[in-house]
Order: C-alpha cells, then sequence, then structure tokens
C-alpha cells in the first residue's frame, strides 16, 4: 500500500472515530466578578451567590462552572486592577457587579462609570457575555448623588447592548430577615431569594450560548 493510500485509510478511520465518538460538549464557564456581595460575606461554604446560583442552574439542567471572583471591599477602580487576571481566557459569561463600595465611599458617580465602562469593554474585546448587576444609592447620599449614581447601570447596559438587572439586593435590602446584622449584606436566606430573582436572566443568557 502507498503513502497516500495509506494516508486515506487513516483519515476514514479518525472521521469514522469521530463520528462514533462525538466530542463532549464543554460547561459554559461563567465568572462572578465583584465585592463581598458576590464573595459570600460571613457566610459559610457553599452559601455565596456564586455556589448557589450554580447549584440551582445545574438543577435546571444546566452544564454551568461558576468561579467566585468576589473579593470584599472591592471598588470599581479596584476591580478594573484585577480584571485581567481575575477573569479567565475561556470564560463564557461574566455577572459584573461592583459598584457598591464606591457609593459608600460617596466615588463621584462619573468615576464609577469610567471604570465599568472600560471592564465592560476590556471583557467584550475578549468575546465574553456581560450581565451587568445594578446598584441604588443610599437616601442618605442626597437626591443629586442619588440620581446621577443609579443612572449608571442603566445607561451602561444600553450603551454596550448588554443585560443589566436593576438592583442586585432586590427584594432583600428592605426585609431584616434577610440581612446580616450589619444591614449591608445578606444571609444565606437572602442570598436565595437573590438567586431566585437573577436566574431567569442568566438563563436567558445561557439559551444564546446552548441554543
Amino acid at each position: 500500500m502507498g503513502f497516500k493510500q495509506l494516508s486515506g485509510v487513516i483519515a476514514a478511520g479518525f472521521l469514522a472515530f469521530l463520528t462514533v465518538f462525538p466530542a463532549v460538549a464543554e460547561p459554559v464557564r461563567i465568572v462572578g466578578f465583584g465585592d463581598s456581595l458576590m464573595a459570600g460575606y460571613r457566610l459559610d461554604p457553599g452559601q455565596s451567590f456564586p455556589e448557589r446560583l450554580e447549584e440551582a442552574l445545574r438543577a435546571r439542567g444546566h452544564d454551568v462552572v461558576i468561579a467566585n471572583a468576589g473579593v470584599s471591599g472591592d471598588t470599581t477602580s479596584g476591580g478594573l486592577e484585577r480584571l485581567d487576571w481575575s477573569v479567565p481566557d475561556d470564560t463564557d459569561i461574566v455577572i459584573l457587579e461592583l459598584g457598591a463600595n464606591d457609593m459608600l465611599r460617596a466615588v463621584p458617580p462619573p468615576v464609577t462609570e469610567r471604570n465599568l465602562a472600560e471592564m465592560i469593554e476590556r471583557l467584550q474585546a475578549r468575546d465574553m457575555e456581560i450581565i451587568l448587576m445594578g446598584m441604588l444609592a443610599a437616601p442618605n447620599l442626597g437626591s443629586a448623588y442619588r440620581d446621577d449614581f443609579d443612572g449608571i447601570f442603566p445607561r451602561l447596559a444600553e450603551n454596550y447592548g448588554i443585560a443589566l438587572y436593576p438592583f442586585f439586593l432586590d427584594g432583600v435590602v428592605t426585609q431584616p430577615s434577610l440581612m446580616l446584622d450589619d444591614g449591608l449584606h445578606p444571609n444565606a436566606e437572602g442570598v436565595e431569594i437573590m438567586v431566585d430573582r437573577v436566574l431567569p436572566l442568566v438563563e436567558a443568557s445561557l439559551a444564546n450560548r446552548e441554543g
């Protein structure tokens, strides 16, 4: 048998192998990139938002892996500095949750918006889908600050064509029974509420990947 004939036989055999043993689909890789609200401040192992979201999605039949890249105390400036090495190149979806600590420190809203915009641009340049978690300013900061800050997240979502969950602590922050005693962070029960409310938006993003 000549070399060309042998090569043809090997190639045919390889194609037959691929037919019998199709490639195994990789899980959708998600990174939860944020601050203490993402990290799971004062919660037990397995109770953080990324962990509970991963379990909920898997229970609904989605093949996902969610990495927790939350850092307590992080601001948008800190997030921008660590973004490139905190989000691996094989990431499909990033849940971007930053801004609460900017607000608590009364960082000028234009600074927060510029930092978030640069993060979004960097992630989109790496072909990653983004789900933006919105935040609302505390009432004691005044109406002018509140209006400027609250407008950041809808504006970024519209400008960059990304999914927006308007308020990450929706349904939780006004319920003391769902918050830790500091009044700033959800307890384990509160995280479950947050997961339930965010779940449809994440599933919509997964439909684009799995369809």
